[in-house]
């Protein structure tokens, strides 16, 4: 993007915010609206037109977010937000770098190519036609990295020092769901959520279906901010959440959409999740330019999520 006459910004906009919206629209997330769906008892297919609605609506709005940045900036350097570390940034990004080093894309790539995108036509016909779970898909992860490993001709060592990279990166995801299903028990066993669903069940009783789903909405919105791993915040949350929409004669699927949706759209800004740190440093951008260049973005969202749960229910 900087080669190009950008600026860092928009190079981290658009990854950032094309996975955010991704992970906000959710329709067939086995991380998030299946775990979510399982946790409330309903089908993972149930609401999936109006996933899919906040998912379209909400990419064209971030593509027109990011497009108009980009536009202004590449019109005006002045413009951009990060604009006084403009000669740092080209310096590190751009330093001995040359389109010389890139290499030839080769048969081999070709292959790896496909492999990958074989692999994950494979798992959403899995997931949502067969039925599989976590051990269809870590098997089908295991043979795809393995085919990909002879392809590329990796020697033992290179492969397995690759895998265990990958490996580390998700081992803090499932420490995370590990400690809140571990919480769930703990609750459920010592009568803690029967409790909360009563208390739960008097502070919405009498709320009208609209008020209710926006309520869901933002009690999902907190929690996110202290769970950030959308995993471990269905598992934590969707047992209690979940049942509780019956009191209002709200459908679960509806209460499903609504903590995807608050774990995504918290999750473009949330200084707990690691993506977004970790993100905005290998991209070098400031946290509080971040902020300012998203939070006016994610307000846009937050009004098209609320409207569209609200016309939903």
């Amino acid at each position: 993007m900087i080669r190009a006459g950008y600026d860092s910004m928009t190079g981290v906009a658009v990854i950032m915010l094309g996975a955010g919206i991704g992970t906000l629209g959710s329709t067939i997330n086995p991380f998030a609206t299946v775990i979510a769906s399982n946790a409330a008892g309903v089908p993972f297919t149930d609401g999936i037109g109006l996933r899919f609605l906040i998912l379209i609506v909400g990419w064209l709005v971030c593509v027109a977010w990011v497009m108009r940045y980009a536009a202004k900036v590449k019109a005006d350097h002045s413009t951009s937000l990060v604009a006084e570390m403009k000669e740092d940034n080209e310096k590190h990004f751009l330093q001995g770098v040359s389109t010389d080093d890139i290499p030839d894309f080769t048969a081999k790539h070709g292959w790896i190519m496909a492999i990958f995108v074989i692999t994950f036509g494979l798992l959403i016909y899995g997931v949502a036609v067969l039925g599989w779970w976590m051990g269809e898909m870590a098997a089908l992860f295991l043979a795809a990295s393995i085919l990909v490993g002879i392809v590329a001709r990796q020697g033992e060592h290179e492969f397995v020092d690759n895998f265990l990279d990958g490996a580390r990166d998700l081992l803090g995801v499932a420490l995370i769901i590990g400690v809140a299903r571990g919480i769930v028990v703990v609750m459920d066993a010592g009568s803690i959520t029967d409790t909360i669903l009563y208390w739960s069940e008097q502070a919405v009783s009498g709320l009208s279906k609209v008020a209710f789903i926006n309520v869901m909405f933002w009690l999902e919105l907190v929690l996110s901010f202290f769970v950030p791993s959308s995993s471990g915040l269905a598992v934590l949350s969707m047992p209690i959440m979940a049942p509780l929409a019956g009191f209002s004669n709200v459908g679960a699927e509806y209460v499903v959409t609504a903590f995807q949706s608050a774990s995504g759209l918290l999750n473009l800004f949330n200084p707990t999740f690691a993506v977004v740190m970790g993100g905005l440093a290998i991209g070098r951008v400031p946290y509080d330019k971040w902020l300012r260049f998203a939070i006016p973005l994610v307000i846009i969202l937050f009004i098209l999520i609320s409207l569209a749960l609200s016309l939903a229910v």
